[in-house]
Parts: structure tokens; C-alpha cells; sequence
């Protein structure tokens, strides 16, 4: 018996060794070269060359031209008044050199935590909520969706920023929107994604960070999570997609919030991000077959879990009824039309299939900064509670 478990043990840590050494290789392609550091708060932020930036890895982006704006700005945008968005990395004002955008530094723990190589900083295939027929894989949401339009060229939001309690480190919480086109069941879903989330498996910690998302073929083998592979183009020093987010709402109390833009650039064809009322940086159109040539034809603003226990709480961890400074909340939600304008939607649509766990409510204001808004969240569903599945 001693030898038999001492040759799982060696078998074991050659394999654990094998994989090291494969991870090493995959950080040095994915790692590029910095001009400098900066090491706030646990992270590693290095500043590379905006043209060494890892998008320019994808096979379609080789000889691709770096935009660096819009071809031409919409019109009709509104919001509420938004405090300055912050995050951790550069609150002290740090210099970094000219050219560059600042990218957090991928650890080697970062991806032994992912199941394989192959599947670090990517979803879990079934993670798109209203694709999904129940809840039953783990991924459970209160989300609103537009209605009344076929095509959408992009949509404006401003979300309130909590710090949900992750209840183990494979769950996760966020807030995000969602512009989709394409089928998840014939494996073509094009999706773009941003918003904040809370990820331990990912980050490895619990702090809120502002992420963004891609897929081309339903979340199978394309886009990932921020700049974690090829695709996404970062054109602003201002931002580390990845990084974590400080201060955060306070229950009752002080909320903070951040707006996010993506959009279709009409003359170029690129999906721009624009956060906190900077552009951020883009995806181009060739990662994408939908979204290449066409528009959306599903924008979704909400929160979703990834919880099997059902135990990690949405947002602010309280119900849609509670509102204002304690509930989680996206407001002023416009989309984009052909004539590249903002605009409220013509109806909204909303999903909880857990309602006693997680919901969602809308709303609309004429007098003030709100416009169409939703509350969503809730804490989850304690054991033994009874779920309602609708």
C-alpha cells in the first residue's frame, strides 16, 4: 500500500511540474515586455507599448491599424451626474511612459486555478443568461432586456458599484451589459460584455474589478475575459481593464457608480467601449461573424451569479423593492439606432427565473437624470428556503 501511494504521489507531482512548465510557456506569449512596473494593492501593472498590447497575437489583427477614437461620436447622450471613476492602480498619481497602457500582469496562480490552459479567462460554456433554459448549471441572474427594435447598434449605461460576498472562491457576482447577435444553440453567439464582477478563481482575491468579455462561437474556444487573449484593442492609459475598483456603494449610505458605453462605430465598423465618459478602447469587427457586417439584435443590462449553492448574493445582497442607495441598480439606459443616437428603449423585458432568490423590477423617469432604470439583486436563497422557478 506505502509503495502504490507513493507512486500516486510521484506520478502526481510530475504532473503538477508538467503542467508548471506549460503554464510558464503560455505567460511568456501572453506576458509581453513592459517599459515599466507598478505594483499597487497586490496587483502587478505593466506598462506595455500600446502596438505589443496582446490583441495584436490574433491572427486577424496582424496588419491591423491601430484607431485611435471614434469616426464620429453619438448624439443624444445623458446621464446622472457621475462621481469620478477610480480605480486602485493609480491613485497615487503614478507617471508611466508615453505610448503605453497599463495591463495587470497575469500570474502563474492565476492559471493554475483555471481547470486547464485552454480554458483560463474564458466562461464557462452556458453563462449566457437568456440563453440558458433554467437555472440549473450553477448561473442564475435578474436581468432586463429591450424590446420593440430588431437592430441595435450599442447601448449606454450607468451602474451602481457594490462588493458582493463571494461564498466560495468558484463563485462569482456581477453587473454588466450584454450586446449579443447570433444563436447560442448553433454555437455562432457573438457577445460583448462589460460591467464590474466580483471572481476569485479569476483574480484571486474578492475585490470588484471592471472587466470586459468577447465570444464569436457561443463562449466555445473564442474571447475571453479583459486582455487575457487576443482580440480587444486598448487605446487609453487611463484604465486597467482587470483592475480592481475603490471606493464602492455603501448600504444606505454613499453610491458610486461609473457609466459604460459600447457602440458600433458607423464608418469603421469597430464595437468602441467608452467608460466613465472615456473611450477605453475597442474590438474590432474582424473577431467577430454577427457583429462583423451587422448589429445586435439583443442588448441585456443586469446582474448575474454563478453560484451551484445558490448562496453568493447579486450586487448589493438586497432585493429590487428596497431601491435607491440599497439595492443594485442600472439607470439612464439608452441604446444605439441606425442613425447612431441615443436613445431610451422602446420596451423593456425581464428575466428571474429565482425570484425568491434574485429579481429584478423597471422603471422609468421623465424628471429626473434616471430615464429607464431596473433594480435587480437579492442574497441568494438560504438552505432548505423554497424556490420558485419561473
Amino acid at each position: 500500500m506505502d509503495f502504490i501511494l507513493a507512486s500516486l504521489s510521484r506520478s502526481e507531482a510530475t504532473s503538477t511540474n508538467l503542467r508548471r512548465r506549460q503554464v510558464r510557456s503560455f505567460l511568456k506569449r501572453l506576458n509581453k515586455p513592459p517599459l515599466a512596473t507598478i505594483q499597487p494593492d497586490g496587483d502587478i501593472i505593466e506598462c506595455v507599448h500600446i502596438s505589443k498590447q496582446p490583441a495584436f497575437d490574433h491572427p486577424l489583427l496582424k496588419d491591423h491599424i491601430i484607431q485611435m477614437r471614434p469616426s464620429i461620436q453619438p448624439s443624444g447622450m445623458y446621464g446622472e451626474a457621475a462621481r469620478p471613476f477610480t480605480q486602485t492602480w493609480n491613485q497615487n498619481g503614478e507617471k508611466y511612459p508615453d505610448n503605453t497602457i497599463p495591463i495587470r500582469r497575469i500570474k502563474e496562480e492565476d492559471v493554475m486555478r483555471a481547470t486547464s490552459i485552454a480554458m483560463f479567462g474564458k466562461k464557462m460554456r452556458g453563462s449566457h443568461h437568456l440563453h440558458l433554459g433554467g437555472a440549473t448549471d450553477g448561473h442564475h441572474y435578474g436581468v432586463a432586456y429591450a424590446t420593440g427594435d430588431a437592430n441595435y447598434y450599442g447601448t449606454k449605461v450607468t451602474i451602481n458599484i457594490w462588493q458582493p460576498a463571494i461564498a466560495t472562491s468558484g463563485d462569482f457576482s456581477l453587473a454588466q451589459l450584454w450586446i449579443s447577435a447570433g444563436s447560442y444553440d448553433n454555437n455562432d453567439l457573438n457577445t460583448i460584455e462589460a460591467g464590474w464582477q466580483v471572481f476569485p478563481d479569476i483574480y484571486g482575491d474578492d475585490k470588484t474589478r471592471l472587466f470586459i468579455y468577447w465570444t464569436s462561437d457561443a463562449y466555445n474556444s473564442t474571447g475571453c475575459y479583459n486582455l487575457e487573449c487576443s482580440g480587444f484593442i486598448q487605446t487609453n492609459p487611463q484604465f486597467v481593464i482587470g483592475g480592481s475598483i475603490s471606493p464602492v456603494s455603501i448600504y444606505g449610505g454613499t453610491q458610486y457608480v461609473c457609466d459604460y458605453l459600447v457602440l458600433k462605430d458607423p464608418v469603421v465598423g469597430n464595437w468602441w467601449l467608452q467608460v466613465a465618459g472615456n473611450y477605453v478602447g475597442y474590438w474590432p469587427s474582424s473577431i467577430f461573424t454577427y457583429l462583423q457586417t451587422g448589429v445586435a439584435d439583443s442588448v441585456q443590462w443586469g446582474g448575474e451569479v454563478y453560484s451551484p449553492q445558490i448562496t453568493t448574493p447579486i450586487g448589493s445582497g438586497h432585493f429590487p423593492e428596497e431601491g435607491f442607495r440599497k439595492a443594485t441598480y442600472s439607470r439612464a439606459i439608452q441604446v444605439v439606432d441606425s442613425s447612431n443616437s441615443l436613445k431610451p428603449p422602446n420596451g423593456v423585458g425581464l428575466r428571474a427565473p429565482l425570484p425568491n432568490c434574485y429579481n429584478v423590477m423597471a422603471g422609468s423617469s421623465s424628471t429626473t437624470s434616471c430615464g429607464t432604470y431596473i433594480y435587480y439583486g437579492g442574497p441568494g436563497c438560504p438552505q432548505n428556503s423554497q424556490i420558485e422557478v419561473m
